[in-house]
């Protein structure tokens, strides 16, 4: 039931607050520029910054990177805790384009060298949800930018709470660690390099 209301929303371009397997999440479909704009635009933060996108899976990520570093899907198939891995060549719109192309992420979802963070959601609210909206969804915390990032459901300010079109049951929050994931950015030519611990 939770799952098919949030769906509706992002389908329809809307924004979503929900909880994820690290901390709430403001959420929006990534191949929506429009719908990133207003991401963008609630948490007050310039649009050049990056945001964390959630897959479902490998298969996910890649229809949407170019090029999987051999690296990253190592460091997915051993992975035990939350973790954001910084891939190279996102497949982007075109810059400015706000137009819809589900094959390629939002050009405004995507860091400006052409990098995206992906990270795969332990939880399976969340999971279900991207596997079932069929493309990568946006998770970036659910704060105005450069205040504290809430934990849980009763952190998070009003002005993010009446600026979103769906509030996902605070109930889901159980599955959530409270703490942001780690960050990890991988290379083509096998190079790491750890971002956030």
């Amino acid at each position: 039931m939770e799952i098919q209301k949030a769906l509706e929303v992002l389908r329809s371009g809307g924004i979503i607050l929900y909880p994820t397997d690290t901390v709430w999440g403001i959420g929006c479909d990534a191949t929506d520029p429009e719908a990133v704009a207003k991401v963008f635009t609630i948490k007050r933060r310039e649009d050049s910054k990056s945001l964390v996108l959630l897959a479902s899976d490998m298969d996910m990520i890649c229809r949407y990177v170019k090029e999987v570093p051999e690296m990253a899907i190592q460091l997915v198939e051993v992975n035990d805790k939350p973790m954001t891995i910084i891939y190279p060549g996102a497949v982007a719109g075109e810059k400015g384009v706000m137009k819809q192309d589900r094959r390629a992420l939002a050009f405004n979802a995507v860091a400006e060298d052409g990098t995206v963070g992906i990270r795969i959601p332990m939880m399976d609210f969340c999971q279900q949800l991207v596997a079932k909206l069929g493309r990568p969804l946006v998770s970036t915390s659910a704060n105005i930018s450069g205040e504290p990032t809430p934990k849980k459901f009763a952190e998070i300010s009003p002005a993010i709470r009446d600026a979103v079109d769906h509030i996902v049951d605070p109930a889901l929050e159980r599955g959530a660690t409270g703490h942001s994931s780690s960050i990890i950015k991988v290379g083509l030519d096998y190079s790491i390099e750890i971002i956030r611990k």
